[in-house]
């Protein structure tokens, strides 16, 4: 497994790398072809140390964003979130996710100051592959989203699949 490296107001020491490294690439590894690349970001925010860690697979992706006042401590929580994800899904991510391909692309502008405007800080651009309901809530719960746009491999059109308060979920689709 390959790793690709961000670091925002804390530096990424070689400590902390081979935490990673060990954790997640020994670990979780078995998992994935050998030419993976995990994608780490680590933030500081003030007292505390944010970690995310995003795994692109074959049609999706898995990924895991954990806090705390350590880095090793996040690191040690993001690898086993990680790994629950995989255990819990990984009937479905050997049949389906294991062909490359797959690489979100994320774009983030900057707005323009105007108080009285509506105002998108963040935006976003995602391949959309076709797929059932079903696929996309694992999708969704493997990103750990709320909310999962998708293209609706039965009807052709674009869905949105949501997680309701009762831990059930809902779907969208657009009326004629």
């Amino acid at each position: 497994m390959l790793f690709a490296y961000k670091e925002n107001n804390i530096r990424f020491t070689q400590d902390y790398k081979d935490a990673v490294e060990k954790k997640i690439g020994k670990k979780l590894g078995k998992f994935f072809p050998e030419d993976t690349t995990a994608h780490v970001v680590l933030t500081g925010e003030g007292e505390f140390k944010r970690i995310e860690i995003t795994i692109p697979l074959g049609s999706g992706i898995i990924r895991t964003e954990r806090r705390s006042a350590s880095v090793h401590d996040a690191i040690d929580m993001a690898q086993e979130a990680l790994e629950r994800q995989m255990m819990r899904h990984r009937k479905k991510l050997i049949d389906k996710y294991q062909t490359p391909g797959f690489t979100p692309q994320y774009d983030i502008e900057e707005p323009e100051e105007d108080e009285d405007e509506i105002r998108i800080v963040r935006t976003k651009r995602i391949a959309i592959k076709p797929m059932d309901p079903e696929e996309a809530c694992l999708q969704m719960d493997m990103l750990g989203h709320d909310f999962f746009v998708f293209r609706n491999s039965d009807t052709d059109e674009i869905n949105v699949v949501y997680k309701r308060k009762a831990g059930t979920y809902g779907l969208i689709e657009p009326e004629d």
